[in-house]
């Protein structure tokens, strides 16, 4: 389990979601992070709409049973979200 900060850097509150876009080095890094994600976010039970092209993830979230509104889990998922990115970008490869 990730520790919770509080980061939320570069997230906009637009319409009624939460959105961000994650920019990698490449595209395995970006699927990487993806799959990395995926795990805590099933921890959550609290799915993102995203997107991938190339080295980049873009990231809508909202919470569907509170009326499509931002809510507590939008930005708790977030959170762990830009955890998981800083994780993926400071690993060393092989």
């Amino acid at each position: 389990q990730l520790e919770i900060t509080h980061f939320m850097e570069h997230w906009k509150l637009e319409e009624s979601n939460l959105h961000k876009t994650f920019e990698f080095k490449n595209f395995e890094t970006a699927i990487q992070f993806m799959q990395e994600a995926s795990i805590e976010i099933s921890h959550l039970n609290h799915h993102p709409e995203w997107t991938n092209i190339y080295n980049k993830v873009e990231v809508k979230l909202t919470t569907h049973d509170a009326n499509s509104t931002v809510t507590e889990k939008d930005y708790k998922l977030a959170e762990i979200l830009d955890l998981v990115s800083v994780r993926i970008k400071n690993k060393k490869t092989t």
